[in-house]
């Protein structure tokens, strides 16, 4: 099965980190199954049945980045629709409490299945320039300082 078709076809719900240190956010770049194209996005991934967000998010910053996070608010959320995908993402802000960056893999997906291809730090004001997604997160990550939270127990 094709990573494509491994998230096809069913409603998922992603939890991602936004990590933003000295004006730049940490991206990870992946081959969209959407777009057919890579795209950079903030690490996360799918929830489990019975998975806490905060411990999901955790789980998939460990996975993707080898960074361990501490979760704070929620600060987007963007629902996803397009040809046979179906995602509602939530987008909590994170803190880096250990570990060094490096590009990790999706353990759903097989070596040769990875979706996951660079982790980089990226200055915020070089977001219009590069493919970003979602595009609805872009002007919040641009206006970091004046952005709304909402809390999640």
């Amino acid at each position: 099965m094709s990573p494509d078709q491994t998230f096809a076809n069913k409603l998922r719900v992603r939890v991602c980190g936004v990590l933003i240190q000295d004006d730049k956010i940490l991206l990870a770049q992946l081959h969209s199954p959407i777009t057919n194209k890579l795209v950079w996005m903030p690490p996360g991934g799918g929830l489990t049945f019975g998975e806490s967000m905060k411990g999901c998010l955790k789980r998939e910053f460990k996975e993707e980045t080898n960074l361990t996070v501490e979760i704070h608010e929620l600060v987007h959320v963007n629902e996803l629709l397009k040809k046979s995908y179906h995602a509602v993402e939530c987008f909590f802000e994170v803190k880096k409490i250990g570990g060094d960056e490096k590009l990790g893999k999706d353990p759903e997906l097989s070596w040769d299945r990875q979706m996951l291809h660079d982790l980089q730090w990226v200055a915020i004001d070089t977001l219009p320039e590069i493919d970003f997604a979602p595009s609805s997160l872009k002007e919040k990550i641009r206006n970091w300082d004046r952005r709304f939270n909402y809390p999640i127990f």
